[in-house]
């Protein structure tokens, strides 16, 4: 530990009393030994013979020749990145917390270097060493995916630059150039280079231009300056895409739509050449060249030798290292190939096969190995040599650790279990592998026997692997266990190795004999809560039980419940008696009690007097204690806590007795062990193995004298042994004396199992046929064959204990009650008989009366449990349907809502009856507030508009007006004039752009398609343009409704007419079918809406009371009809002799028949006189009936003719009417698509506004970029000439100094001969640079100086692993050197104060030197000014003149006169310039009018010109009066043909006037006296 450190920490807990407990915490304080860990990042070279990684919060070092390991281990949590640099052999790594810190560390010191603080907020994801300088970069990612080149020496950034949303996988510097810095990732390859200018840094980057992914390159276009646009003369200027989207920031200089990209090469790694050009491999598979200074990519083609081995094709290469003349590149497929690279051609070889896939490989500094790194962490090297070598460093396991153990008694070997079923014995003393051994299952748990040599491992499936460790580096399998088939969570052996606990996900804790030679017997098994936290057990040498204690959680209250129960030593004699039939051990003979807690509890464990529980709170921060009850007691029993302290732990923990029971070890999520008196609970001894960005400690364990632990990490894949550096005191001899007094107790029984183990070594294939959880193959199938499937065995495959006690209690259960199940048997055999009787008789009768063969079921049971499932089918599907009903119902209110309900015009047609003409009207919905809010604000803009330029107008008018008129008009007035600008806003309607006005809509408030210049009219014109679509659509929509009026009248009448026509139709026999015109749905879409009950082709469900309901309404309609009609006497009396009626109507003719005499049956000859006589009246009666009959017919004919023409005019004539409406749709759309075709085009001119609008802004933005850009260069170029000014200067001093030097060397030695002279000159030129500093730097040596112990203060605290030599001095020793570091440090400080005002004052004086130096400068300056002034005549005149005041006011008066003159001339030719210029303005006026006038004139001449131009082209070479003459003949013919043709409508008239008169008399009554 830093004593610095040291003293403030000692300082800190005097303060607080703690002082006592903190020696004892110094005192037993423990390191860690070794860690042990597997790289999950790159594994890199720190020097020739040294490899490093991260694992956890360490950083490991391992020595390739002596596999000796190294630790660092960082104090603030879990290691991030790591990068080591060679030529200094330090290591650099950064932590993982918030503003994390990089930290560089030397080798093989590991003393800190420095402490690099950035920006960061998250996380560093890569650091790189350049390969020469103190230079070192740093890649961050989200938030700030920033790049940062650091001197690492001196802790400061040199530049940085930001690189939003890249995620950057790899960097590395030039190894020939560490100015050039390339990125990295799965999208782009980035090459940095870092310009200098003295000791300014500036990081520019550039990315390389990627092929596609099928090789080839992409032509890209510029997207800020494009110069492939097309050009539009009509819709205005094409804008770049970046415009369009509205992109004004740095977003536009980069942005492509999504159609616009191309998908390019992935690259997954980079390295570098000899020649600064960098190979690409992608993951693609292919392999790209760039050259370092043009970053000119080259795609290289490889060339195929021979068929390509099936499943060796490198798709994705993982890792890339350079080799002479080519590439060394790794897949995921095992292999190591070789790429032999010319020019842009590649050949690969096979170089090295791996049992795994490679996911990274580095050459050492002396490129003599090749280090190869798996993807599961295993490293191997491989030596280039004459023979060269492959050997395997580190071995890494499968997975994380999932378990740990020590094999008792802890001080030799320890155990891990990974999650895949991997086992490994370690070293205690070095950490280094012993064994292994695989499972091949998914494993939980581990735990090591005390009384043998012998482990049991829990698997996922329920199963419990027994080994043997007796020999260490090579264990055995020797028996597996099947208690259940649920997972092993739990496994625990108590503190005498005599039972085997088991706790289960289901809640099940099974005891099991640890003995060896009971082949592990199963005893039973005890049913808990499920979801077990902990188990403990207190098993003491005194006594003959085992105390047992399980924790379950209860979340439904939030509590926790503790269920101990006792376990005698002989119970394997008399577990038979102790279990029931199915295994479950009695409540009552283990003395089975339930407690709860009423706060959660994460972990629990009992005390060795079996006195009180100790208890890590889940919630809150706090340990407690409870005491147990004295006395016995049944139910449930609640615990009150006792003792409470913090645990100044972070999150939920767990808690562990030492082996002797007096140690209480804590562990977190926080990573910090602690180790407590288990009476005070105060904390004697604690170590931050792990760290909480790891979630903690997982589990720790504890050898038998206490003098090992091993600690293993949750999340990191860290295990670390920690060991005590020095123990003594009670706490030693107790843990000592308990240790030795167990292993004696344990002794006899150790070697007779290991005995037995090791004659059992040979028959451990045998053991498991023996065991207890494997099924006798002779057993018999039992004698009821109704059971057999529950005791039949499956041989192929295992079952379960708590299965097969099952089994046997069925099969006890079967034994027992044989008879009388045999009796049943013969009684359902005779039942059965009977029932197939009945089913055959049921399938002779009729279907009626057959019944479903369910119901000849007997097994009621089987019945309602079918019939449950049927309801339950049924009530899935009425609800799936209800829920589809539901969907499609909420699914079609949306649609009416949309589409129906907010539709303030519903849509509808109209069909014609005789014609394929359909009209639509416009379906509208209704104006929202905001919208006419929005026209009412526009409409009173343009009112005040109108109103203003009519007053405008009108102004302008009456001013000409008075211009004309008067000749003499004020100046002020004229300019008025002048300013008075008419406007005539008549416009042509053909400027309109629209037939609107055809439907009576008038917009005189719309502007001039020529005058829409600004946005705000353009918008206020598009509310003016929907409102007139919205008009228009109303005038029709008009037309339409009276047009739907008008046919809904003419089917009424059509209808009308057509119950007479059925009437004639029916009088005259005829088998016409009357013509019935209908609304179809499209003209009633109302219709569509409503489900008529012929609609539904299924059967409607009822319900049983809705059909009792409809059965009695009709029974009680009928007795209603019955009691209604009453005699039907009368009825048929009228039927019989009148036909059914009481008069006989004219309609009746038709049908009456006039009945033939009776002697009409006998022959002619026989009738007489008489009867002949009655037959001529009764033939005359026919033939008169006959022609009433004729009669009546033809006028029923007629009358049916003239109703059809009816029909057929009135509905020829609605269709002519709705063609002509049909017609009108048609121009009503029209208008409706010219309105919006207006709108769309003003839309556009808007859109491209904003377009141009954004492209001006970007355009403002990138030259203010570019400008600040330019700014900065030249600041960076003035600052750089800067310094050159300075090196320059400085040049030239040492140029001088030289000269200086060279001219006085010769004087120097005057008194030596000439030719010795000479040849000194010689040296003296020839002599090297900088020769002052090398000397000094020779001079200034590093020593080392050996101090007393105690006096060197030290920052790293891993550096002092061992303290043999170190001794603890008492405090007041050091509270005294401090007190006289204190005294003297003051003094210093004094005297440095009283130096420093001294140095002040002496600075002040010089300072008041200088400023009176310069004044007496500044003195003599002006003294010579004075002598050297300049003395002019004016000069003299004032020196030698008496009155010199007088003579210059004379002067000045004599001035003043003039300037009057001077100015009165003035005026008067600014008058007369007035008048001139009022008589030229005058004059111009009228030349104004005149001029006005005369262009009226000429634009009417124009006009008239025009018209006369037009008019003669449309004639052409005919006369206009031979024109005239043509069209008055034309309209004299049509005058004529017109006049006949009225003169014949005129008589048809009369006629039918006539034919109308005869008629109406005909229907008239005959007013006729009787």
């Amino acid at each position: 530990m830093c004593f610095k450190y040291f003293d403030g920490f000692l300082f800190a807990l005097f303060k607080k009393k703690y002082l006592k407990c903190f020696i004892l915490m110094v005192t037993y304080f423990f390191p860690q030994r070794w860690v042990q860990g597997f790289p999950k990042q790159n594994v890199q070279f720190i020097n020739d013979s040294t490899i490093c990684y991260p694992c956890g919060n360490f950083v490991i070092f391992i020595n390739i020749e002596t596999k000796k390991k190294t630790v660092l281990q960082c104090m603030n949590g879990v290691v991030g990145v790591v990068a080591t640099n060679v030529p200094y052999e330090v290591v650099a790594f950064s932590d993982r917390r918030l503003r994390p810190l990089i930290y560089i560390y030397n080798f093989p010191g590991l003393t800190r270097r420095n402490k690099l603080k950035g920006n960061v907020l998250l996380d560093y994801t890569l650091l790189s060493f350049s390969y020469c300088g103190t230079y070192l970069a740093s890649y961050s990612s989200l938030p700030e995916f920033e790049l940062a080149l650091w001197n690492w020496e001196s802790g400061v950034i040199l530049c940085k630059k930001t690189q939003p949303g890249m995620d950057v996988s790899q960097m590395t510097f030039n190894p020939m150039n560490w100015r050039q810095l390339c990125l990295s990732s799965p999208s782009a390859v980035t090459m940095c280079t870092i310009e200098r200018s003295n000791q300014e840094h500036h990081l520019k980057a550039k990315s390389i231009k990627l092929p596609m992914e099928d090789g080839s390159f992409f032509n890209e276009t510029d997207v800020i300056f494009p110069t492939s646009l097309p050009k539009d003369l009509i819709y205005g200027p094409v804008l770049p895409l970046s415009a369009i989207a509205g992109l004004v920031g740095e977003e536009a200089e980069t942005f492509r739509p999504k159609d616009d990209l191309y998908p390019l090469l992935h690259p997954s790694m980079h390295c570098w050449t000899p020649t600064s050009d960098l190979y690409v491999g992608c993951e693609e598979g292919h392999l790209l060249m760039v050259n370092g200074e043009t970053l000119k990519v080259t795609l290289l083609n490889k060339i195929e030798d021979k068929v390509p081995t099936e499943g060796r094709n490198l798709i994705s290469p993982v890792t890339m290292v350079y080799q002479k003349g080519g590439v060394l590149i790794s897949g995921i497929d095992g292999f190591v190939y070789s790429f032999t690279i010319k020019d842009s051609t590649y050949k690969v070889e096979d170089f090295l096969e791996i049992e795994e896939p490679v996911a990274h490989m580095m050459f050492s500094p002396n490129y003599h190995m090749l280090l190869i790194q798996t993807d599961k962490g295993s490293v191997y090297i491989y030596t280039y040599c004459e023979k060269p070598t492959f050997d395997k460093v580190l071995e890494a396991c499968d997975g994380k650790f999932q378990a740990i153990d020590f094999i008792p008694p802890g001080n030799e070997y320890c155990m891990t279990l990974t999650h895949s079923g991997e086992v490994c014995v370690w070293y205690i003393e070095d950490g280094t592998c012993a064994s292994r051994i695989y499972l091949n299952t998914p494993a939980t748990v581990l735990a090591c026997s005390p009384s043998s040599l012998s482990v049991a491992v829990g698997t996922m499936g329920g199963f419990i692997h027994f080994l043997d460790v007796r020999d260490a580096e090579a264990p055995q399998a020797i028996h597996k266990a099947f208690p259940s088939k649920w997972s092993v969570q739990h496994l625990l052996y108590d503190q005498r190795g005599i039972y085997l606990l088991v706790g289960t996900s289901e809640g099940y804790v099974f005891i099991i004999n640890a003995n060896p030679s009971s082949l592990f017997q199963i005893l039973g098994f005890v049913e808990v809560g499920k979801d077990i936290l902990q188990i403990s057990t207190v098993s003491l040498l005194e006594t003959d039980i085992v105390e047992v204690m399980v924790l379950s959680p209860l979340p439904e209250t939030g509590r926790s419940r503790l269920e101990i129960f006792t376990l005698p030593k002989i119970l394997p004699q008399v577990s038979a008696n102790f279990i029931d039939e199915s295994g479950r051990l009695k409540d009552a003979l283990i003395h089975k009690f339930r407690y709860e807690i009423e706060h959660s509890l994460s972990s629990a464990v009992l005390d060795f007097q079996s006195h009180q529980i100790y208890g890590f709170c889940n919630q809150v921060p706090y340990i407690c204690s409870y005491l147990l009850p004295e006395q016995e007691h049944s139910g449930i029993c609640i615990l009150k806590p006792y003792q409470k302290v913090q645990s100044k732990h972070y999150g939920p923990g767990m808690l562990s007795l030492s082996p002797h029971g007096l140690w209480l070890i804590t562990i977190a999520k926080g990573g910090i062990l602690c180790i407590r008196d288990v009476h005070t609970l105060e904390t004697f001894v604690r170590s931050r193995s792990h760290s909480h960005q790891g979630h903690g400690i997982q589990s720790v364990r504890i050898s038998m004298d206490g003098q090992n632990i091993l600690v293993n990490g949750r999340d990191d894949g860290t295990l670390v042994y920690l060991r005590w550096r020095w123990l003594g005191g009670n706490l030693a001899s107790e843990i000592i004396h308990y240790c030795q007094k167990l292993l004696i107790s344990l002794s006899n029984t150790m070697d007779e199992e290991n005995d037995y183990l090791s004659i059992q070594q040979g028959e451990s294939l045998n053991l498991e046929s023996k065991s207890e959880h494997t099924i006798n193959e002779n057993m018999k199938p039992s004698i009821d064959s109704s059971q057999e499937e529950l005791v039949q065995v499956d041989n192929l495959k295992e079952m379960p204990w708590i299965q097969q006690k099952s089994q046997e209690a069925i099969k006890n259960e079967v034994k027992l009650f044989s008879k009388k199940r045999k009796e049943i048997k013969t009684g359902i055999k005779a039942l059965a008989k009977t029932v197939l009787t009945m089913m055959e008789e049921n399938e002779t009768v009729d279907n009626i009366a057959k019944l479903d063969q369910k119901e000849f079921g007997l097994d009621l049971e089987e019945l309602e449990r079918l019939h449950d499932e049927n309801e339950e089918e049924v009530a899935k599907i009425r609800k799936d349907a209800e829920m589809h009903n539901l969907a499609k119902a909420y699914l079609a209110e949306l649609i009416k809502e949309e589409c129906w309900n907010s539709m303030a015009v519903k849509g509808r047609a109209l069909k014609c009856f005789h014609m394929p003409y359909v009209v639509e009207n416009f379906p509208m919905k209704e104006r929202t507030e905001e919208e006419l809010k929005e026209l009412k604000r526009v409409l009173r803009q343009k009112k005040i508009e109108t109103e203003c330029l009519k007053l405008r107008k009108e102004i302008v008018e009456v001013q000409s007006t008075i211009t004309l008129v008067k000749k003499h008009h004020e100046e002020e007035d004229e300019e008025e004039e002048e300013e008075v600008a008419v406007k005539n806003s008549n416009l042509p309607n053909y400027l309109l752009g629209s037939l609107s006005t055809d439907f009576g809509v008038q917009a005189p408030l719309l502007s001039s398609q020529l005058e829409l210049h600004s946005r705000e009219e353009k918008i206020n014109q598009i509310i003016l343009l929907k409102d007139v679509i919205y008009k228009v659509k109303t005038a029709f929509n008009n037309e339409f409704d009276a047009a739907y009026k008008q046919k809904e009248f003419e089917v009424a009448r059509v209808k009308e007419r057509n119950v007479r026509i059925k009437e004639i139709i029916l009088d005259l026999d005829l088998e016409e079918v009357v013509w019935q015109p209908e609304f179809d749905d499209c003209e009633k879409p109302e219709r569509t809406l409503i489900v008529e009950n012929k609609e539904i082709t299924a059967q409607k469900m009822l319900n049983p009371w809705l059909k009792a309901k409809a059965e009695l309404t009709a029974a009680r309609e009928m007795e209603r009809w019955l009691l209604t009609r009453g005699p039907d006497t009368r009825h048929r009396g009228l039927m019989d002799m009148m036909g059914g009626v009481l008069e006989v109507k004219k309609e009746d003719i038709l049908r009456m028949v006039i009945p033939q005499p009776a002697f009409m049956v006998k022959p002619d000859a026989l009738w007489s006189e008489e009867e002949r006589k009655q037959f001529k009246d009764y033939e005359k009666k026919v033939k008169e009936l006959n022609e009433e009959r004729d009669k009546y017919r033809k006028s029923l004919e007629a009358e049916m003719k003239k109703l059809q023409n009816s029909i057929q005019e009135s509905t020829q004539n609605f269709d002519e009417h709705l063609k002509r409406l049909f017609e009108r749709r048609v121009k009503a759309e029209m208008v409706v698509n010219q309105e919006e075709l207006k709108i769309n085009n003003l839309v556009f001119s808007l859109l491209l506004d904003e377009e141009i609008s954004s492209r001006e802004a970007f355009l403002n933005n990138y030259l203010t970029r570019k400008q600040e850009e330019k700014n900065q260069t030249s600041e960076a170029i003035q600052k750089a000439r800067e310094d050159l000014d300075v090196y320059k200067e400085h040049y030239d001093n040492l140029l001088a100094e030289d000269k200086v030097l060279d001219r006085s060397f010769r004087k120097e030695f005057s008194e030596i001969p000439s030719h010795q002279v000479d040849i000194l000159y010689k040296l003296f030129k020839r002599r090297p640079r900088l020769q002052e500093e090398k000397v000094r730097f020779q001079l200034n040596l590093t020593i080392q100086i050996l101090l007393k112990q105690g006096q060197v203060e030290l920052e790293n605290f891993q550096l002092l692993l061992e303290y043999p030599d170190a001794i603890l001095i008492n405090k007041n020793i050091i509270e005294d050197l401090n007190s006289v570091i204190r005294t003297q440090g003051q003094k210093k400080v004094a005297s440095m104060m009283e130096s420093k005002d001294v140095h002040k004052g002496i600075f002040q004086i010089e300072w008041e030197h200088k400023k009176m130096e310069m004044e007496m400068e500044d003195l003599n300056q002006k003294a010579w000014d004075i002598q050297m002034l300049f003395f002019s005549r004016d000069r003299q005149k004032y020196l030698n003149e008496p009155n010199y005041e007088t003579l210059i006011a004379i002067q000045i008066g004599i001035m003043e006169q003039t300037i009057a003159v001077l100015e009165k001339t003035h005026k008067k030719n600014v008058e007369n310039c007035k008048k001139l210029l009022k008589k030229l303005r005058r004059y111009s006026n009228q030349k104004d009018v005149a001029n006005y006038t005369l262009s009226c004139n000429l634009r009417e001449e124009l006009v008239a010109v025009s018209e006369r131009k037009d008019i003669c082209n449309a004639m052409g070479s005919k006369l206009t009066c031979e024109k005239i003459a043509k069209e008055r003949y034309e309209n004299m013919m049509q005058q004529q043909k017109l006049t006949n043709i009225a003169k014949q409508q005129a008589e048809q008239i009369s006629i039918l006037q006539a034919e109308v008169e005869r008629l109406r008399m005909k229907t008239f009554p005959a007013l006729v006296q009787i």
